[in-house]
């Protein structure tokens, strides 16, 4: 069983798939720094707040301070982080739809710079031969 999941683990699959999750984390990492530190800030001074991510509705009516305050005060509608997150995701998914873009546009040079694959002479005389018994 070991030697199953040695092999499981060495093949190529698994591997790139690792590769590709640590990159993805990575990634997402550094859209969210964007987001945070310079794209909110940014809306957040168009809308006159110091701070974007703090936006919320207490559900117990009463006033905070902050975000995290509100929380411990009792249930609240974190609207800001939810547009943060949302902000994250098109972000994420406009960087994706553009790697993938360009992935594709690279094959398919590759493809069209291969050179088409070269018919051995003994085929290309069978078929002759073929066509001629057909007539």
């Amino acid at each position: 069983m070991l030697k199953d999941f040695k092999a499981f683990i060495i093949k190529g699959n698994a591997f790139d798939m690792a590769v590709g999750m640590i990159l993805g984390v990575a990634f997402g990492l550094v859209v969210k720094s964007l987001v945070d530190n310079i794209i909110m800030p940014v809306i957040g001074g168009l809308f006159k707040l110091p701070d974007f991510s703090q936006l919320y509705h207490s559900m117990n009516g009463k006033a905070y301070e902050t975000l995290e305050l509100a929380q411990a005060g009792g249930p609240t509608v974190a609207y800001g982080l939810f547009i943060n997150n949302v902000i994250n995701l098109l972000i994420v998914g406009m960087a994706m739809f553009i790697m993938v873009k360009y992935i594709e546009k690279a094959t398919k040079k590759e493809e069209e710079a291969a050179p088409a694959p070269v018919t051995p002479k003994n085929e290309v005389l069978l078929a002759e031969i073929r066509d001629l018994l057909k007539k």
